[in-house]
């Protein structure tokens, strides 16, 4: 009769476990899809120009306020989440959405409906606000993805994955319901009670993941006891003859691990290897952005068809054109999160995370996670050489989308797990964050790049820029600096041999 695995631990306290990490992945969950309020301003633009009588350089600015505050933040968030928790930064994430966008609303409902002309205060308290909602995005979407990491080391390339999905969702979910619920047919958005709704479910929704989301202590003694069992197994009914294995039995050292804990900041920014990383993060993630912010200009650049002569055709709207864009990118991006993050786990399983001299079953590395970000670079490559060589109407703008949407979702997969199993798990939300300041640096560089050379060829009248020369140098630059950052990966990948 063979003993029972679990010998350690009672049942009620496993039972309890599951419980809190079932109400953790709630938590989870919830916190993404409710995180992305900022991305729905274009929804609430048309609304707030009509009735604030702000101009287009007026609401733009809010806008950017919004994109531009969450990454000054990201290393006190990664902070937050070492020295706290998720929890801390979902308390935080709370407190600041429901200021944000509660006292935007205030403002709005205190402007008279027949007001004539803009007021530069109201503008200016308007921009100071929606940056205290994009600094609550931050905060959210760390307690997500740290959450799901820390509660998953085993399966972080999927926890992340998955997390950083729903939070590419977010602006979606959010503007269905406002389409559903707070649209009408003759006015358009009810602004007033959508963002009252927004103050309030998203305050609600990360108090309660204040609440659930901690990092629950790995279950050791099933680990362990487990462990002792398959040995006992082995010892009694398997054959002497030895045998191949898709798994290794390995031992973390603590002595390591410390070593990793006692890491200090400026000790990981005295490592070369991390501003390669930072390099490639930033060319990456800042031209997938750029082409994010401007694929609506980029599309208004090109017939619907190819005419040889170089005319335009006919062209349909293009906000249905723009619309079809900017749908590739999401699902690209979306999908590409959700396959990546699975993969890295099965192709490149790491160990970093796992408890101080714990001993369990590391399956075979096939292959290092950096090849992902070697992917990604060569993604972009042939993205952005197709744009130079084969772009001449709008039809062929899908390879671009794609390409961008894939590249840009792939890196945000395996960036935690990456960087977990190289500086440790215990200084993850700091490291991270230091790190995510990289598309601060790299999408203002790859943005007014395109601005400058769409401006040199726009015409004097100020109108928009058309054909192939509003963008040929700007991708023909962007080859060049892609194709460094494909050669600093093949860096990182023998640098880190074995350890990624």
């Amino acid at each position: 009769m063979l003993s029972p695995i679990i010998k350690t631990g009672s049942e009620g306290g496993s039972y309890l476990r599951r419980v809190r990490l079932a109400l953790a992945c709630v938590s989870i969950t919830t916190n993404a899809l409710c995180a992305g309020g900022i991305f729905c301003f274009p929804l609430m633009s048309p609304a707030l120009a009509i009735h604030l009588k702000l101009s287009q350089p007026q609401l733009t600015t809010i806008a950017l306020a919004g994109m531009v505050g969450q990454y000054p933040f990201s290393a006190l968030a990664g902070k937050v989440i070492d020295c706290y928790g998720p929890w801390a930064c979902s308390l935080i994430s709370a407190a600041l959405f429901s200021t944000g966008f509660g006292l935007f609303v205030r403002e709005i409902a205190k402007i008279p409906v027949d007001t004539i002309t803009s007021n530069a205060s109201l503008y200016h308290r308007l921009t100071v606000y929606f940056f205290v909602c994009s600094v609550g995005t931050v905060f959210s979407y760390f307690s997500s993805v740290f959450a799901a990491s820390k509660n998953f080391p085993q399966y972080m390339g999927l926890a992340t994955g998955t997390s950083t999905a729903l939070f590419g969702l977010s602006p979606t979910f959010l503007s269905i319901l406002a389409t559903r619920y707070f649209t009408h047919p003759d006015a358009g958005l009810d602004v007033i009670h959508f963002l009252q709704f927004l103050a309030l479910v998203c305050g609600c929704v990360h108090i309660i993941g204040g609440f659930t989301m901690h990092v629950l202590p790995p279950a050791e003694e099933c680990v362990d006891t487990d462990a002792e069992h398959r040995a006992e197994l082995a010892d009694e009914r398997t054959s002497l003859l030895p045998k191949t294995s898709s798994g290794t039995l390995v031992e973390v050292v603590p002595a390591t691990e410390e070593d990793l804990r006692s890491q200090s900041a400026l000790d990981v920014l005295k490592d070369f290897n991390f501003w390669v990383l930072l390099f490639v993060v930033s060319v990456i993630l800042g031209s997938c952005e750029m082409i994010m912010s401007n694929i609506g200009t980029i599309v208004l650049s090109l017939p619907s068809r190819y005419f040889p002569t170089g005319t335009f055709g006919d062209t349909p709207s293009g906000d249905i054109a723009t619309s079809t864009q900017i749908k590739a990118i999401s699902l690209s991006n979306t999908i590409s999160r959700l396959v990546v993050g699975p993969l890295a786990d099965i192709v490149s399983p790491i160990i970093s995370h796992l408890p101080p001299g714990s001993r369990g079953v590391l399956r075979k590395h096939l292959v290092s996670r950096i090849a992902f970000l070697t992917f990604s670079s060569s993604v972009l490559i042939c993205t952005y050489l197709w744009m130079v060589v084969g772009v001449r109407s709008q039809g062929a703008l899908w390879v671009l989308s794609i390409g961008a949407g894939i590249a840009y979702g792939c890196v945000f997969a395996v960036l935690p797990s990456l960087v977990s199993s190289i500086w440790g798990i215990d200084n993850l939300g700091r490291n991270y964050g230091i790190l995510i300041y990289a598309p601060f640096l790299g999408t203002p560089a790859f943005s007014y790049l395109y601005a400058f050379v769409a401006a040199g060829h726009a015409p004097a009248d100020g109108g928009v820029c058309t054909g192939v020369g509003c963008w040929r140098a700007t991708f023909e630059i962007s080859v060049g600096i892609v194709a460094l950052a494909f050669a600093a990966t093949l860096w990182l990948w023998r640098a880190w041999r074995g350890k990624v």
